[in-house]
């Protein structure tokens, strides 16, 4: 006995530490803490309802139905202003987005081939008329013939009318805005060639706009020509009335829609062409379910509502339709009669 006591002695700092690491080892697995019975965790769906939260029923009601039909708008006066004669463009006097008048001039036309032109013809006349006073004066005398009374007026007539036609000429190198507008469609600059027929930029009148709109053939019914429609544009973005100026007579075999025009009302010039924008055209009523719009909780492109639920607010992802009178119109995601927050809890 006393050999090992002697051992131990000798080895007490290895065996306490060996002892200490033993009940580290121990209490870090649990051996020393008392035991608890396996057990399921009760987990509450949604957030605690607040005291005195406001909630508001889910109503099923008839609602008037209307179809989106997208499409873009036009002036109902755009003109383009082509070249009527071969000739290099010398000075342009107006640019894509400006305002002009009518008369006001847009672009200048090298005319000094028309001017040679004009000098020769006006030559020619003067030439022509000096002939026709002779021989006025010499049939006036009998010293010439009746035919050649009338041959020397028919050269002077002609004279004059060559004189004129150029004189037409000279105008189109001036190319003048035929309207009150705003000038679009610049395709020229100054030194290009401009030949017949070539485009050289448009005009459109801002205050008479229409929107056109490929409608499906089954809604074509519900439109005539007079009737007033509501159109939402895009930019400026805001609901503007309307009214179907025109029905195009012609179905588009691809898309079986037809073109409608229709006539924008208190339209202040700024309304640009190719704007996007819709129009609603009324379908057969249906029954529809809807919330107020404060209730509908937009997260980037998810709509949610918070349904009340053995005291807590859920959360409930939603497909929402269009907004009637502060009520938005719910498509899938809830029932009538389910109640929500009318204010949902902010989460997070």
């Amino acid at each position: 006995m006393s050999k090992i006591a002697n051992i131990l002695k000798k080895n007490a700092k290895l065996v306490a530490g060996i002892v200490g690491l033993a009940v580290v080892i121990a209490w870090s697995g649990g051996f020393l803490a008392k035991k608890v019975k396996p057990g399921k965790l009760e987990n509450q769906p949604g957030l605690a309802l607040p005291a005195g939260a406001e909630t508001v029923e889910a109503k099923s009601e008839t609602a008037p139905v209307r179809v989106e039909v997208v499409g873009t708008t036009a002036s109902e006066e755009k003109i383009n202003l082509s070249a009527r004669i071969p000739a290099y463009v010398g000075e342009i006097f107006a640019s894509a987005g400006d305002r002009v008048q009518k008369g006001q001039k847009l672009i200048a036309l090298d005319d000094r081939d028309i001017r040679q032109k004009l000098a020769a013809a006006e030559a020619q006349l003067n030439q022509a008329k000096t002939e026709y006073e002779r021989a006025k004066q010499l049939f006036e005398k009998q010293a010439t013939t009746d035919q050649a009374l009338t041959a020397a007026e028919s050269m002077y007539n002609a004279a004059k009318a060559q004189v004129e036609e150029v004189k037409v000429m000279l105008t189109y190198a001036q190319v003048e805005s035929p309207i009150d507008g705003i000038v679009t469609d610049r395709r020229v600059e100054a030194g290009d060639l401009a030949n017949p027929g070539m485009l050289l930029l448009a005009v459109y009148d801002p205050l008479r706009m229409r929107l056109e709109a490929p409608v499906p053939v089954r809604l074509i019914d519900r439109l005539a020509l007079g009737q007033e429609v509501e159109v939402s544009l895009e930019r400026p973005a805001r609901a503007v009335k309307g009214r179907v100026a025109e029905i195009v007579s012609e179905v588009d075999s691809a898309s079986r829609t037809q073109l409608v025009k229709v006539h924008l009302d208190d339209v202040a010039g700024d309304v640009l062409p190719g704007t996007f924008g819709r129009l609603w055209v009324a379908a057969d009523p249906r029954e529809t379910i809807s919330v107020p719009a404060a209730a509908v909780v937009q997260l980037g492109q998810l709509s949610f509502v918070q349904v009340v639920q053995d005291g807590r607010a859920v959360r409930r992802l939603v497909k929402t339709g269009p907004v009637r009178d502060g009520r938005v119109e719910i498509l899938s995601g809830l029932r009538a009669g389910e109640t929500v927050l009318a204010n949902p809890i902010r989460e997070g």
